[in-house]
C-alpha cells in the first residue's frame, strides 16, 4: 500500500489463484444507483474550537471536504489523489484503493471526535457499502463455494515471464475452517471485505460497476472495479495489465485477461477480488475509536450501526490471518501437509485474501485463498487487540475472539523480532518461500516456522524501504501501547523512537523525514521465552524527503507514544515537524511539497527479455476498452494512452525526450489526512490534556556500533515521495576500490534449475554512478532470464550491469537483483566477484 509504490501496496500482488476464475454477474439493481451523480458533503459549517491545534485540524479537514478542490468523485468516492497523472500501486492519480477509504473513516472518526457531529461517519461508511465492498449479485456463486477444496493448487514465480502459472500443477491445498460459521453466523457465502483498487472515473472503460453489471463498457459513467498486480514478487506498477474483476471476455484477447495470469486447459467466465489486510483493519482501527469517542459524548447510539459493521468486516478480515493454500505453518515443499483446523492460522495480516467464482450460476463453483507473506508494516495489533477486547466490536462468530486474542499476541511478537539492533523495523515472514512452497536458503531464520524475507511481496522497489512503511506499521502498536500500556510494545516503541527523532530534521522549509532505508544482516531466529538481540540485523538512512502523508502518521506514532510514556523529545519532534509542515507547505487544497519523478521515465519502457518492462506472452494478443492494443513489445504507455491528454502529460514527455526528471505536486488522499490525524492527536493528547506528559525516565537505548561504512544521510527536501523507484539514468560507471564492495550470492536449486539471489553493496566512501558485476560459474551454468539488472553472459563468465532506475548506489547502500538459470545437476555458487573491475567480499 501504498502509497506506497506505492506498490502496495498493492498491495496485491494476489498472484494466481484458481481453477478456472473469473467475474461477476450484474445484479438486478438500477444501474442509474450508481451511476448517477449522487451530492458530495458540503463544506462542512465552521466549528469554534479553543485549541489552536483543533482548529488546524478542522482547516485541513474542510479542505479535504471541501467539493470543489476534487479530492471526492460525484458519486462521493474518494480519490487516491486530486491529480490524475500518477503512478504509484494504483496506476492512475483517479482510481481509489481500500486504503485511502480507510483513511476517510479515520478522518470522519476524528471530526466526530472534535464536533460530535457523527453523520459524516456513517455516510462514508454506507458509500464503502455501496462501491467498494462487493456486493451479493458481485459474488453470485459463492453458495458453490467448498471449505474442503478451497482452491486449486497454482505457484507463484519470482518474474513475469514465467507466467502463466499452471492451474492443478503440484501441491497440496487445506482446508478452510472459518468458512462454515460465517455462514452461520451471517447466513451466506458472500464475503464482506473491501476490493482494493476501484478506477473511480472508469477511465480504463470496463465498466465493471457494482452490483449492476459486469462489463458496461466504455460509456458506463461511474466506479469500475479492476486489478492490476498479479505475476509475482518483481512485478511493478510499470509492468502490469489493467484487467476488469469481472471478465466476460468482451475485452482483451479470446479468453479475455485470464490467460495471462493463468494456464488452464478452458476457460470460464468469472468474477474475482482481493482484499487488502492493512486497509480493513485500519478502518476498524478507526471504528473503535470512533465508539469510544462518540460514547464519552453520550452519543453511542449514533455509531452503533457502523460499530456492528467494522466487527463484521473484523469477522471476515480473520481470512487474511491464514496460509494461501490452507497449508499447515513451517511448510517447505508444495506437497507439505494439508492444514485442518487451525493449523494453517500464522495470525497475522497477509498481504491480502482473495476470493472468486463463475458468473455462471447454472455451472457455478467458487473459490478462497489467504496469503502466505505478511510484511510487518501490515500488522495492526491494535485492531487485534480491539476486535478480541471491545464488546461491541468482537465479531459475532464462535472462534473469532479466540483468533484475533492469538492474533494481537503473535503480531507484537513480530515487531520485536524484526526490530533492528539500531531501531527500525526489518520486512517479515512468509509461509511459502518463492511463493512455491520451496526450501529457504539455509540459515534463514524462522518465526514459528515461517522464513525471514527482507522484501516480503515486492522487489522493484524492495518492500521494507520505503520509510513509509515504518510510519503506518509502528503508529498502531503505539496506539496499543497508549491504550493499554502493553509493556512488550513500549520496549519496541522506545528503540523506534529513538531513531526516528535522531533522524528527523525540523528546521522550517527544510524539514525532512526518513525516506529510504538500506538493510544489512537478518533477525535471530525468533524464541518466545529468550527473544534475541539481532545484533546482526542493522539499518541505515539511505535518504530523507519531504513526504507529507510519511511525516503526519511518522507525527502520530510518535504522538501516541509520547502521549502515555511521558517523552517530551518525541512530542515536541512531532509538534514541530508538523508546525514546520503548516508553516512553509500549505496551498489551496491541504499541504503539499515538490517531488522530482524519475521513475516516471519508465512510462515508455518495452520489456527486455527476463528484465523490466510489461511482458506479454508470445502469440497473445488483445485490446484495451478504449482499442489500446496490448502484445509482446507494448510499454505501460502503449495499454495507457489516455495519459497523453492529460493536461500534465508535456513534463512527462520532455522527460522521456532526454530532458530533465519532471516535477509535481500532489494531494494524495491518504497523505492529506495523515497530517489532519496528526494535527488532531496533539489537540487531543496534549492541549486537551493540560500542559503536556509529566516526563517519566525512558530507558537510555546504547546504540549498535555502527559500521565504518555507514553512510552520512543524504536529505533531499525535494523529496522521494513513495516506496515505488527514483531511478537514477545510467552513466559511466565510477570506479570502485579493491575490496569496497560485499557480494551476497544465493540460490534455490530444483532438478535442473535454479533462481539465484544477488545483493551488491557499494562499501567504498563515494558513491557509484553505474555499476557492473562480473563473476564466473564453475560448473557451466547458464543465466536464462534476469532482472533488476541487464545480463549477458559469455561461456561461463557473467556479467550484470545496473538498469536504468537503480545505477546509483551510496556509500553503504545495497542493490538487489537476481536471474532464473539452469544446470547438470551441480551448482556450486561463484567465489569471486568484482564490481566496476575491482575485487569484492563474498558476504
Amino acid at each position: 500500500m501504498t502509497s506506497s509504490t506505492r506498490r502496495r501496496a498493492v498491495r496485491a500482488a494476489w498472484a494466481v489463484l484458481t481453477a478456472t476464475t473469473l467475474v461477476a454477474a450484474g445484479g438486478m439493481q438500477a444501474a442509474q444507483a450508481l451511476s448517477g451523480s449522487t451530492s458530495q458533503a458540503a463544506v462542512p459549517a465552521a466549528v469554534a474550537v479553543d485549541s489552536e491545534y483543533a482548529q488546524r485540524f478542522l482547516e485541513q479537514y474542510e479542505k479535504i471536504k471541501d467539493p470543489a478542490n476534487g479530492y471526492f468523485s460525484p458519486q462521493g468516492i474518494p480519490y487516491h489523489a486530486v491529480e490524475t497523472l500518477m503512478v504509484e500501486a494504483p496506476d492512475y492519480g483517479h482510481m481509489t484503493t481500500s486504503e485511502a477509504y480507510s483513511y476517510w473513516i479515520w478522518l470522519e472518526a476524528l471530526y466526530g471526535q472534535a464536533t460530535g457531529d457523527w453523520d459524516p461517519l456513517n455516510e462514508a461508511w454506507t458509500n464503502m457499502e455501496t462501491y467498494m465492498i462487493p456486493q451479493a449479485a458481485d459474488q453470485p456463486t459463492n453458495s458453490f463455494y467448498k471449505a474442503d477444496a478451497p482452491a486449486s493448487y497454482a505457484s507463484e514465480y519470482n518474474h513475469p515471464s514465467n507466467y502463466p502459472s499452471q492451474i492443478g500443477s503440484s501441491g497440496s491445498v487445506g482446508k478452510d475452517p472459518i468458512a462454515a460459521e460465517l455462514r452461520a453466523t451471517y447466513g451466506n457465502n458472500d464475503i464482506y471485505q473491501m476490493h482494493w483498487l476501484g478506477d473511480v472515473d472508469n477511465v480504463y472503460g470496463f465498466g465493471a460497476a457494482p452490483g449492476p453489471g459486469c462489463q458496461l463498457g466504455p460509456d458506463y459513467e461511474g466506479m469500475s472495479l479492476v486489478n492490476t498486480f498479479q505475476r509475482g514478487p518483481q512485478e511493478s506498477v510499470w509492468e502490469t495489465v489493467p484487467h476488469p474483476t469481472c471478465d466476460d471476455f468482451t475485452y482483451g484477447g479470446p479468453n479475455g485477461y485470464l490467460d495471462l495470469f493463468t494456464g488452464d486447459a478452458s476457460y470460464a467466465k468469472q468474477w474475482k477480488f482481493t482484499s487488502a489486510s492493512d486497509a480493513d483493519a485500519r478502518a476498524v482501527e478507526a471504528v473503535y475509536w470512533a465508539n469510544k469517542w462518540a460514547t464519552e459524548q453520550g452519543k453511542a447510539a449514533d455509531v452503533a450501526s457502523v460499530v456492528t459493521k467494522a466487527a463484521k468486516l473484523g469477522d471476515y478480515l480473520r481470512y487474511t490471518l491464514f496460509d494461501k493454500y490452507f497449508k499447515t505453518i513451517g511448510c517447505t515443499s508444495p506437497s507439505c501437509p494439508a492444514g485442518s483446523g487451525k493449523e494453517s492460522a500464522h495470525y497475522l495480516l497477509s498481504w491480502y485474501m482473495a476470493w472468486g467464482g463463475a458468473t455462471d450460476t447454472s455451472s457455478g463453483w467458487a473459490w478462497r485463498i489467504g496469503s502466505s507473506h505478511a510484511h510487518f508494516g501490515y500488522q495492526n495489533p491494535f485492531a487485534a487487540w480491539a476486535l478480541s477486547n471491545d464488546p461491541k466490536l468482537t465479531p459475532k462468530s464462535a472462534t473469532a475472539k479466540a483468533d484475533w486474542t492469538k492474533a494481537a499476541e503473535r503480531q507484537v511478537e513480530l515487531y520485536q523480532w524484526l526490530q533492528s539492533s539500531n531501531g527500525p523495523i526489518a520486512g517479515g515472514a512468509t509461509n511459502s518461500w518463492d511463493g512455491a512452497y520451496a526450501q529457504p536458503p539455509a540459515g534463514t531464520p524462522t518465526f514459528y516456522g515461517m522464513a525471514y524475507t527482507e522484501a516480503p511481496v515486492y522487489n522493484d522497489p524492495p518492500s521494507n524501504q520505503w520509510f513509509g512503511m515504518q510510519a503506518w506499521g509502528v503508529q498502531r502498536l503505539a496506539e496499543l501501547y497508549y491504550e493499554t500500556g502493553n509493556a512488550k510494545a513500549k520496549t519496541v516503541l522506545d528503540k523506534w523512537a529513538a531513531w526516528v527523532v535522531d533522524h528527523v530534521e525540523t528546521d522550517g522549509a527544510d524539514w525532512s523525514v526518513p525516506s529510504e532505508l538500506t538493510w544489512s544482516g537478518k533477525p535471530d531466529t525468533w524464541n518466545p521465552s529468550n527473544p534475541g538481540s539481532n545484533a546482526g540485523l542493522t539499518v541505515t538512512l539511505k535518504s530523507s524527503g519531504q513526504d507529507v502523508g510519511v511525516a503526519g502518521d511518522t507525527a502520530r506514532a510518535l504522538l501516541f507514544y509520547a502521549a502515555k510514556s511521558g517523552n517530551t523529545e518525541a512530542r515536541d519532534t512531532a509538534k514541530d515537524l508538523l508546525d514546520a509542515i503548516w508553516d512553509n507547505n500549505q496551498d489551496s487544497l491541504g499541504v503539499t511539497s515538490v517531488e522530482t519523478r524519475g521513475d516516471y521515465k519508465r512510462f515508455d519502457d518495452e520489456y527486455t527479455a527476463g528484465g523490466n518492462g510489461v511482458y506479454i506472452p508470445a502469440g497473445w494478443s488483445g485490446t484495451m476498452p478504449n482499442g489500446d492494443v496490448v502484445e509482446p513489445g507494448v510499454s505501460f504507455l502503449d495499454i495507457r494512452s489516455f495519459y497523453k491528454d492529460d493536461p500534465q502529460w508535456a513534463k512527462v514527455q520532455a522527460a522521456l525526450n532526454g530532458g530533465p526528471d519532471p516535477q509535481f505536486e500532489y494531494h494524495r488522499f491518504w497523505a492529506q489526512t495523515a497530517i489532519a490525524g496528526a494535527l488532531s492527536d496533539y489537540s487531543r493528547l496534549f492541549e486537551d490534556a493540560g500542559p503536556g506528559p509529566t516526563p517519566t525516565v525512558t530507558p537510555t537505548v546504547t546504540p549498535t556500533a555502527t559500521p565504518s561504512v555507514t553512510p552520512t544521510p543524504t536529505v533531499t527536501p525535494s523529496v522521494t515521495p513513495t516506496p515505488s523507484v527514483t531511478p537514477t539514468p545510467s552513466v559511466t560507471p565510477t570506479q570502485n576500490p579493491t575490496g569496497a564492495c560485499t557480494v551476497r550470492y544465493t540460490a534455490n536449486s530444483w532438478n535442473n534449475g535454479f533462481t539465484a539471489s544477488v545483493r551488491v553493496t557499494n562499501n567504498g566512501t563515494s558513491a557509484l554512478n553505474g555499476w557492473n558485476l562480473r563473476f564466473t560459474f564453475a560448473n557451466g551454468q547458464q543465466v536464462q532470464q534476469g532482472w533488476s539488472a541487464t545480463w549477458s553472459q559469455s561461456g561461463t563468465a557473467v556479467t550484470a550491469t545496473n538498469a536504468a532506475w537503480n545505477g546509483s548506489l551510496a556509500p553503504g547502500a545495497s542493490v538487489d537483483i537476481g536471474f532464473n538459470g539452469s544446470h547438470s545437476g551441480t551448482n556450486n555458487a561463484p567465489t569471486a566477484f568484482t564490481l566496476n573491475g575491482a575485487a569484492c567480499t563474498a558476504g
